[in-house]
């Protein structure tokens, strides 16, 4: 099977996100295809016969090797090898027919916060994947150490998501923002802006070691803005590494206001935070929360996470009608407007 030496790249670098690889494996591939997209054919394999890929800027030898591959009218082998130790989707019964039922994915990040990739990148992901639409979701001003978006950047990412939705089209890339719950439950950005955006996810970052009574406050405070539509990663929680433990908040009082208000509450997938655990996904339900399912993907690799969240709701019995990301796009955008 023929390739091009930058598409052997940037899936090599989709395969490498996907199993959760290090971050400069990753970036690697990514700044390689970059090079190659501004390289004619002619010069790459000129370079190739020489002996002087190396020569270009980024490129070492693995991808050295990926490129000259690739330009023989071969499958780079170590893409070979990727390709063969990807597991293969084994889910069954209700996980099965929960990711065949969603059309979207309401959480993810770009390079204009603390995303890998470009804009565009994440977008095109997400369309291969065959999403009918993907919700862009970078940090909120106050979460500097993300590169979080003040007012006027995300005034100018609106632009861009709008130039993009039309070369993309009939796919969609909504705008959106992942709002910091301040300490005093106020959301980080301007509120006439949050109210032009079409899905706001809502999450704490910061002091979640607070008290359960303040905390509780804070996050009923989000809960019960007409901007908020999904309650992001309720526990905070992250489970490798040193690990991190759940915030302390009255569950009870949390999803009763969610259900009250129709704000989801949010499933997220990424492995490390699987968000949250089983107890509480039931307490929601029988609550009567709606849930997202989400990647909160920082790399178009990751969007492929959406597996790991609809096996948490099948442990829980969460029925597809109860998945607001299983709504087709119009229909989605209907429920965010309403909570405006």
């Amino acid at each position: 099977m023929s390739i091009e030496p930058a598409a052997a790249l940037r899936r090599i670098a989709f395969l490498l996100e996907a199993s959760n690889a290090q971050g400069y494996k990753v970036r690697a591939f990514r700044n390689a295809a970059a090079t190659v997209d501004g390289v004619d054919r002619a010069t790459l394999e000129r370079l190739h016969a020489s002996g002087r890929l190396e020569d270009l800027e980024h490129i070492g030898k693995s991808t050295a090797q990926v490129i000259a591959e690739a330009l023989c009218g071969e499958e780079p082998a170590y893409l070979s090898h990727l390709e063969a130790e990807r597991p293969e989707c084994t889910l069954e019964g209700p996980a099965r027919r929960m990711l065949e039922a969603l059309r979207g994915d309401c959480h993810s990040h770009s390079d204009w916060s603390d995303g890998g990739s470009t804009i565009e990148e994440m977008a095109r992901a997400a369309a291969e994947l065959g999403r009918e639409y993907q919700a862009l979701t970078d940090h909120s001003p106050r979460l500097t150490v993300a590169h979080g978006l003040s007012a006027e950047r995300l005034r100018e990412q609106l632009d861009v998501v709008a130039a993009l939705n039309e070369e993309l089209a009939p796919f969609r890339l909504l705008t959106g923002i992942e709002v910091d719950i301040l300490e005093d439950g106020t959301l980080d950005q301007d509120e006439g802006l949050l109210a032009e955006l079409d899905v706001v996810v809502a999450s704490v970052h910061s002091k979640l070691r607070m008290e359960s009574a303040p905390m509780t406050s804070r996050m009923l405070a989000a809960i019960e803005s007409p901007h908020v539509d999904i309650l992001g990663h309720c526990t905070g929680r992250k489970l490798v590494g040193r690990g991190r433990p759940q915030s302390s908040f009255d569950h009870e009082r949390v999803f009763r206001a969610c259900a009250e208000s129709d704000t989801a509450v949010e499933i997220n997938s990424r492995p490390e935070r699987l968000d949250p655990p089983r107890d509480l996904l039931e307490l929601a339900l029988e609550l009567g929360c709606r849930f997202s399912i989400d990647t909160d993907a920082h790399a178009p690799g990751q969007l492929s996470w959406l597996e790991h969240g609809c096996v948490q709701a099948a442990e829980a019995a969460v029925p597809v009608g109860s998945v607001v990301n299983t709504l087709p796009l119009e229909q989605f955008l209907s429920w965010t407007a309403g909570h405006r």
